[in-house]
């Protein structure tokens, strides 16, 4: 599975569309590039047709939400389903404020999406229809734990059949599933949490191997967010003395650009339930 998907993105270099936020926007385009794939920024209603329609999929992230990005997330949003690309929504922060949610909710009940990312609070607001979250972070009480597993991968599975989608869970311990199956993943470090926009960042990589791996969409998720969790641990390893959380967010980089298929089957930690 990992190999696969890996040496596809590789072979594929998919040309990712994204309206993301403006904290993140070239971490984002970075990672697209150091994974093998290509990136394109745009959020201009007129301009995103065009640009959609030219890539092989689309992501789209709300965390810096404008009346004008959201009519062009609408635009592309449909544009893609058109065309039949792969969707991802990174809900990020939906459940702190009205305007997030109700565009959360919009995307996901108008776009047909591929993948919803976000943490355990994002995805129960997306769940739910509404919801508390700490800004971009989870709650405390929402974390998925070695107890609460069983029970989050139920609920992760019945929301991706509700929804037809595969939801994507991260955190200390990351859940990707659909209707029918689950990978658990464990790779990663904590002080991921300390950079801003890791999950932004693995919502590009998403979208990259979603647009690379057509024919196995769940493993491609899967894939992904190992290969961030991977990253995140050897660009820890490589910190020296005096490197900070702008150092870590390089090497992560780093890492991703450097990744083999062997690496990253050898370090994933990553089981099916």
């Amino acid at each position: 599975m990992l190999k696969e998907c890996w040496k596809n993105v590789q072979d594929r270099t998919p040309l990712v569309h994204n309206i993301t936020n403006y904290v993140t926007v070239n971490d984002v385009a970075n990672v697209l590039l150091a994974c093998g794939g290509s990136p394109i920024m745009s959020d201009e209603p007129e301009d995103v047709e065009d640009i959609t329609a030219i890539c092989g999929g689309l992501n789209i992230n709300i965390g810096t939400l404008n009346q004008s990005s959201i009519q062009a997330m609408f635009l592309a949003g449909r544009k893609a389903n058109q065309l039949g690309h792969p969707v991802l929504l990174d809900p990020v922060g939906t459940g702190a404020s009205r305007l997030r949610t109700g565009t959360a909710n919009r995307l996901v009940k108008e776009i047909k999406l591929t993948a919803i990312r976000g943490n355990i609070s994002e995805i129960k607001t997306i769940a739910f229809g509404q919801g508390t979250t700490k800004g971009v972070d989870a709650d405390v009480a929402d974390a998925v734990t070695e107890e609460s597993l069983p029970a989050a991968v139920a609920f992760a599975k019945n929301l991706a059949k509700r929804l037809d989608t595969i939801i994507v869970i991260t955190g200390a311990i990351d859940i990707v599933a659909d209707a029918g199956t689950a990978y658990v993943i464990r790779n990663g470090r904590p002080e991921m949490g300390r950079i801003t926009g890791t999950g932004c960042q693995l919502s590009g990589l998403l979208t990259a191997y979603l647009t690379a791996n057509p024919e196995q969409l769940l493993e491609a998720a899967a894939s992904a967010v190992v290969l961030m969790g991977v990253a995140g641990e050897i660009g820890w390893e490589n910190m020296l003395p005096g490197d900070g959380n702008s150092t870590y967010r390089n090497r992560i980089i780093d890492a991703i650009f450097n990744m083999d298929a062997e690496t990253l089957e050898n370090r994933a930690k990553v089981e099916q339930m």
